[in-house]
């Protein structure tokens, strides 16, 4: 398929999206939705993909939802600004369904986070697995400041991974989370210099796509259910799927690589 908002490249088991709509900073329209969507599933179900990378072309990460679309906006894209049920399916079928693939994508998924990740950007943003951000990057709840609320998950998201309190906080405010503050509250996995930003990421989605694909997959998946279920339904699980990854060809090669002294070759099989 051919994209116009975002381009996609694969590499060596990496899939690098990147927002590219530079001079509205990567604002997301509907077009953008729509290609997001499409090039999720399309890396979902590519078997050669093991890492997905998200990142921002030019300065911000994403600036959020293209304020044209908005009431009172002025542009011609109204989604937004329709009947209850019609903002309904719009999120549900564009905004609302890019986070449940990332989170229900059985890859590992980073988010590059260059600059200024902003409302749906913010979302998107913590939405992945992962993420890494240059002394550029900084975060921002938009929504309360257009008297709106996250629609892709923000509010599930936010106290997951800041914490109840802090995550209130920034769901209320509006206030920008800033990069130093991101990586000491765990919002940020690593936070390097601009200049070594991609070199970075690059290397962590590396590390990944080289690990054993079914056991992250299946530890991915574990992760996230365990946050609905009991300690006891948790483990229940794991040993099913703990069964699961033994019985895998890449579970032979680790114990053979591992007598050999060399380091193993996954298949993902």
């Amino acid at each position: 398929m051919n994209y116009e908002t975002i381009i996609l490249k694969k590499e060596d088991h990496i899939a690098t999206i990147t927002l590219n709509r530079p001079q509205r900073m990567n604002a997301v329209n509907s077009q953008m939705v729509a290609e997001l969507v499409a090039v999720l599933q399309e890396v979902a179900e590519d078997d050669d993909i093991r890492v997905v990378v998200i990142t921002g072309a030019g300065r911000a990460f994403c600036s959020g939802g293209d304020v044209s679309g908005f009431a009172g906006g002025g542009g011609e894209e109204t989604a937004l600004s329709r009947t209850a049920e019609e903002v309904r399916r719009y999120l549900g079928s564009g905004f609302q369904k890019i986070s449940l693939t990332l989170q229900k994508m059985e890859k590992p998924t980073i988010a590059m986070v260059n600059g200024a990740a902003v409302g749906a950007g913010c979302d998107l943003a913590f939405a992945c697995d992962m993420r890494v951000g240059s002394e550029n990057a900084k975060f921002r709840n938009g929504f309360v400041k257009m008297a709106a609320i996250p629609g892709a998950g923000g509010t599930w998201l936010y106290t997951r991974l800041m914490g109840l309190g802090r995550g209130l906080e920034f769901l209320f405010t509006g206030d920008f989370l800033m990069a130093e503050a991101a990586e000491r509250i765990g919002v940020l996995n690593k936070l390097v210099p601009a200049e070594d930003l991609e070199r970075e990421t690059l290397e962590l989605a590396q590390k990944l796509a080289k690990g054993p694909p079914i056991a992250i997959r299946l530890s991915k998946r574990q992760a996230y259910k365990a946050l609905e279920v009991d300690l006891e339904t948790a483990l229940e699980m794991a040993a099913t799927c703990q069964a699961l990854a033994l019985s895998t060809e890449d579970h032979r090669e680790a114990v053979t690589a591992f007598r050999e002294k060399r380091e193993a070759e996954f298949k993902g099989r």
